[in-house]
């Protein structure tokens, strides 16, 4: 062994969306690192992602500068991914949560011997109940239209910063 096959490694380790982590270690393999353990995090929707690369890389801090623009755009992937759920679960609740206002206002009509009113406001509790499962539906359908081509964007930028990266090693 001669002085020339000495490599020092520094070492990285980072907590990713487990839908993602695909999209993470092909990220991470152009800027010169390499995947030593990839663990599930327990209860959790992430994984931890442990890498590590040669310590000499030529062009580091410009590297360093690629991977963070690259962490943000994969950061902001993943809140709009997350948002596609989360958003069309909000409106299904609060359409809900609007039924049962009127659920409870069916009740104080009852205990006050308001029958009729009763039945009134029981009709859009019920509506309100049925339809928070298609606001859903509906929702989801929508903010995935609206968000698609932000999100293809983000890829397509962490994919530029990428590209990037890997002319810089080779």
């Amino acid at each position: 062994m001669t002085e020339s096959d000495f490599v020092a490694f520094e070492y990285l380790e980072q907590q990713i969306p487990k839908a993602m982590q695909n999209n993470y270690i092909d990220g991470y393999m152009n800027f010169g690192w390499q995947v030593t353990d990839r663990t599930p995090d327990i209860g959790k929707s992430t994984v931890t992602l442990k890498l590590k690369r040669d310590r000499n890389l030529p062009e580091k801090a410009a590297l360093n500068r690629l991977q963070k623009q690259f962490e943000q755009e994969m950061a902001a992937a993943a809140g709009l991914e997350r948002s596609k759920s989360s958003v069309p679960t909000v409106v299904a609740m609060t359409v809900g949560l609007i039924g049962t206002a009127f659920m409870a206002g069916s009740v104080f009509a009852v205990t006050n011997q308001m029958v009729v009113l009763c039945a009134i406001l029981a009709v859009p509790t019920f509506l309100g109940w049925a339809l928070g499962y298609f606001s859903y539906s509906w929702a989801k359908t929508r903010r995935t239209t609206k968000v698609g081509p932000v999100l293809e964007q983000s890829y397509d930028n962490a994919a530029n910063y990428c590209q990037q990266a890997f002319h810089l090693l080779h």
